[in-house]
């Protein structure tokens, strides 16, 4: 379980000083001391063997800088004070001298975290101090502007050594929303990884959380990973202090806790059986064990467009910051414009992001003008994703099948401006490439793209610009006359009005030219269907109709095979495709479609002129089309098999808890809309604990089950019976034309029960205990109609009980 730290989150403490962009390091002279012993004696007075010229200079210097010190600040000297600073304040470097108590500091780290009372800062010192959590010191320094304002030390001492400050128990909204800053917190959450990194010669514990509500981090001082193994999965209590991660802009994307040993993790809960114990599950099956709940909120936010590509993303600005909206919607955005843009939140690879997000163009024209910048100003990240210019010379333009990229140089540095081709834009549509000769010095007008493969704390980072349209590139000066690509082409035209002098040259020219031509037509043609492919897997994974996907695969293979009538057949399905009028005469070719199963799911065929021999090409294409139809069929089948299990109970096949919720939700809005009534019947099986108990789980899962089909039988067409857990049931009735017509169906099911159930060689004899909500009349939300019809069905149940006891009768349920 080693990895190397570089491939870890760029984590900082969330006050860290290099989150502010060209934050120095600490100069010498403000290097940290610290000491347990007491301060040394200051030499004897020697004054009688001055003279007294010197002594004169010395008051002079004394009395000067008497004057100097009265006229600086005085130092900050308690915690609390230090927290009301703003940035602002921090930024001049104002004398601080309080006491704290130290909750996170490791010896090969200048990382220093000090809390007093509920008051904590983090501080920059120096590596190597003999001071340990728990500590009482004294800090010396000055501030400076961070994500928060900290301090930048100049002196740590020992006080005395005490108890570490109790750890708030912290939330993930408390956490995100920076609400305990570098407090020493304890958490609660579930291990999803542990591992040694590695981070140059340092080594520590990487551990990745899980909390409700969304992933944390922790980095443990220490490099033991014997006991990590068993943390994975565990339900744990991990104490230290909060700090944060950061993209290249300062902006918080993630939140680490400081631990200072593995002493500060605590299980709560071992997993039910060790990952060495775990069945080995076939690659192409792993989505089995994937599940995701998302209780994210839309967001809205501000700015104006400067970069847009319909059906996938977009970039708003709004003064210093930026923000990437990434977008299904095709509606084309103006650049300039004021928009707003909804979504979900996320950090992906390192950089705030808003997801799934649906932007609004209010036609308000507002543009942006350009930042002029550098290189070295692109390469720290701190640009990221906000419209500049930059100056370079093109060394190489390329056209690629969805894009084109002219590779750029600058201060001796190799970076890509690079425009997307609309979608909508077929290949042979495209306008030519904007023609930029090599060598030439241009100016590139975009939004830069980071790529967060390094830190961006540590070193340059990886970037692109995205041009808007081929008019963000222009030339400034032209190529050089002595330039490679100038003689390049002499070269070339002396040799052609060379060959030109004789026939075997005018032929070999011809031939060039033909071949040229061929492989020209062939590389567009293969473009062509890279393309189709592409929106093909991306329809596989979108919403469209399986009938229409096969009909484009089909498509596909016609063009393929020189418009070859092409059809796809699938098991117990429609033909789809291009199927000639007669085939009677046709040689016909078929490709099968497999199933991952085993069994094959249909076939494809192509029909061909007889005279035409079968080629490799024949089989290759209706080889691709039936695997592309493949994944499209079975793609499809496990969507519809998942949606099927989020909605319905699976052991007794009615609908369960979470589809109730949703159609509940439906019919009060239906009811609020047309003023109708419908009614919620709430069902609670009695004494089905003894059936559990007495006859085991197995018995109790086919009585639930019998259950389940004898009360839908009483229901009408549009009612719907769902599970709501263990013995209790709903039925949801939506077109009620009054209370009674509700109390005659929840007789009908209670009724049901009349009849004894024969359950795996028993005879079981039980009841049920109703209650009855009528909206509006017993609730207009989805809460109260269930409490209504939960409160109504206790006092049948509570009634049926008392009645029982004082006619001394035996209870309804009973096994024979």
């Amino acid at each position: 379980m080693v990895a190397d730290r570089r491939d870890m989150p760029t984590v900082r403490p969330a006050n860290h000083p290099d989150t502010q962009a060209g934050t120095p390091a600490i100069p010498a002279e403000n290097q940290i001391e610290s000491s347990r012993e007491s301060e040394p004696r200051l030499p004897g007075n020697r004054m009688g063997r001055l003279s007294k010229k010197t002594a004169a200079a010395i008051a002079f210097l004394l009395g000067w800088a008497a004057a100097a010190w009265a006229a600086a600040p005085a130092p900050i000297t308690t915690l609390r004070a230090f927290r009301t600073l703003t940035n602002g304040e921090a930024t001049q470097g104002l004398p601080v001298a309080f006491e704290g108590t130290v909750t996170y500091y490791a010896k090969n780290d200048v990382d220093l975290f000090v809390q007093d009372g509920e008051f904590a800062v983090y501080a920059e010192t120096r590596k190597g101090l003999e001071i340990r959590p728990g500590d009482r010191v004294l800090l010396r320094g000055k501030s400076r502007a961070g994500f928060r304002p900290d301090v930048l030390a100049s002196e740590v001492v020992f006080l005395s050594h005490g108890e570490l400050p109790a750890p708030q128990p912290a939330s993930y909204q408390q956490l995100i929303r920076s609400e305990l800053d570098c407090k020493r917190v304890s958490v609660r959450a579930r291990v999803r990884s542990a591992n040694v990194v590695e981070y140059g010669t340092v080594s520590s514990i990487y551990v990745e959380l899980l909390m409700d509500g969304g992933y944390i981090d922790a980095t443990v001082v220490g490099n033991d990973g014997k006991l990590l193994k068993h943390l994975l999965d565990s339900y744990v209590e991990i104490t230290g202090a909060v700090a944060g991660k950061f993209d290249s802009k300062s902006q918080l994307t993630g939140i680490v806790l400081e631990v200072p040993s593995l002493s500060g993790i605590t299980i709560l809960k071992s997993p039910d059986s060790s990952i060495d114990s775990l069945p080995v599950t076939p690659m192409d099956q792993i989505l089995k064990g994937y599940s995701v709940r998302d209780r994210s909120q839309r967001i809205r936010v501000h700015g104006i467009i400067t970069y847009s590509e319909p059906g996938s993303a977009a970039v708003l600005q709004d003064g210093a910051k930026s923000l990437w909206i990434s977008t299904l919607s095709e509606q084309p955005l103006r650049i300039g414009d004021l928009a707003d843009a909804t979504g979900f939140p996320d950090a992906r690879d390192g950089s705030l992001a808003l997801t799934h997000a649906e932007v609004e163009d209010s036609g308000v024209a507002s543009p942006v003008a350009p930042r002029p910048v550098t290189w070295s100003e692109l390469a720290s990240g701190t640009n990221a994703f906000d419209l500049i210019s930059v100056e370079g010379k093109v060394v190489m333009a390329v056209r690629q099948v969805d894009r084109d990229e002219y590779v750029m140089v600058a201060d001796g540095h190799l970076f890509s401006a690079i425009y997307r081709h609309p979608d909508e834009m077929p290949g042979d549509r495209l306008p030519a490439m904007k023609p930029i000769p090599q060598g030439a010095k241009v100016r590139i007008t975009g939004v830069s793209m980071v790529y967060y493969g390094s830190d961006p704390f540590v070193g340059p980072v990886a970037f692109d610009i995205l041009l808007r349209s081929p008019d963000d590139i222009q030339v400034i000066t032209g190529s050089p006359l002595l330039s490679i690509p100038n003689l390049v082409f002499t070269v070339v035209f002396l040799l052609l009005v060379v060959g030109a002098a004789g026939v075997r040259g005018w032929t070999l020219e011809r031939k060039v030219r033909r071949q040229t031509a061929a492989i020209a037509a062939r590389t567009e043609f293969e473009a062509r269907l890279e393309r189709r492919r592409s929106r093909i897997l991306e329809d596989i994974n979108g919403t469209r109709a399986l009938a229409e996907i096969l009909e484009e695969i089909a498509a596909m293979a016609s063009l393929t095979l020189d418009g070859a009538h092409c059809w796809c057949e699938v098991v117990d399905g429609a033909r789809l495709g291009s199927h000639p009028a007669a085939i009677d005469g046709q040689r016909i070719a078929r490709e099968e479609i497999p199933g991952r199963t085993g069994a094959a799911l249909g076939a494809f065929y192509a029909a061909f002129d007889p005279q035409k021999h079968a080629t490799t090409d024949e089989s290759e294409a209706l080889a691709v089309a039936a695997r592309l139809a493949t994944l499209a069929i079975e793609t499809r089948r496990l969507y519809s098999d998942l949606v099927r299990r989020s909605e319905f109970d699976m052991l007794t096949d009615v609908h369960n808890r979470f589809s109730l919720d949703r159609q509940l939700e439906a019919c009060i809005g239906v009811a609020r809309e047309t003023a109708t009534n419908f009614a919620l019947i709430y069902v609670d099986l009695d004494q089905f604990k003894q059936v559990n108990d007495h006859w085991g789980h197995r018995v109790g899962d086919l009585y639930l089950q019998e259950v389940a089909v004898r009360m839908k039988r009483q229901l009408r067409g549009g009612d719907m019976l769902a599970r709501l857990g263990g013995d209790e049931f709903a039925a949801l009735l939506p077109m009620i034309a009054s209370r009674a017509q509700a109390d005659e169906i929840a007789l009908r099911l209670e009724r049901s029960f009349d009849e004894p159930f024969p359950v795996n060689g028993y005879t079981l004899r039980g009841s049920a205990s109703v209650g009855v909500a009528l909206y509006p009349e017993d609730g207009t939300t989805r809460d109260s109609l269930l409490s209504a019809a939960d409160a109504a069905m206790y006092v049948t149940k509570n009634t049926r009980e008392k009645v029982a006891e004082e006619l001394d009768l035996e209870p309804d349920s009973r096994i024979e």
